[in-house]
């Protein structure tokens, strides 16, 4: 029977464990299985908060008829002012990159190689 102390605790512990479960292949299937559907769900959470900002951000180009990709690179440069919602709308630029990218490692095991918003 197992101790508390005898199953490391923290998430970094138990993902160096689970590497090596795998290095080793000594892994089971039902292992793989749970790792697949979790990896599934939260694609599928990623995905849903990724639409939701999109409908964000289409509010954001409708109102001021630009895309946000040619407002970021303004913003960037500073060639706006800081009025509240160009602050929001590149925040939920910045957000909707860092949510492709986390899909993207999600569903296909790599950073996104695109690097502006589309």
């Amino acid at each position: 029977m197992m101790n508390s102390k005898s199953v490391a605790s923290s998430p970094a512990r138990r993902f160096e464990q689970l590497a090596e479960l795998y290095r080793q292949e000594i892994a089971g299937p039902m292992l793989e299985g749970m790792l697949n559907k979790l990896f599934r769900y939260e694609a599928e959470i990623c995905q849903a908060q990724l639409d939701q900002l999109w409908k964000d951000l289409a509010e954001f180009e409708g109102r001021y008829n630009m895309p946000s990709a040619n407002f970021y690179q303004l913003f960037q440069s500073g060639k706006t002012d800081d009025r509240m919602d160009y602050i929001e709308w590149a925040s939920l630029i910045q957000m909707a990159e860092r949510l492709k990218m986390r899909l993207n490692l999600l569903i296909m095991g790599k950073k996104n190689d695109d690097s502006g918003i589309s």
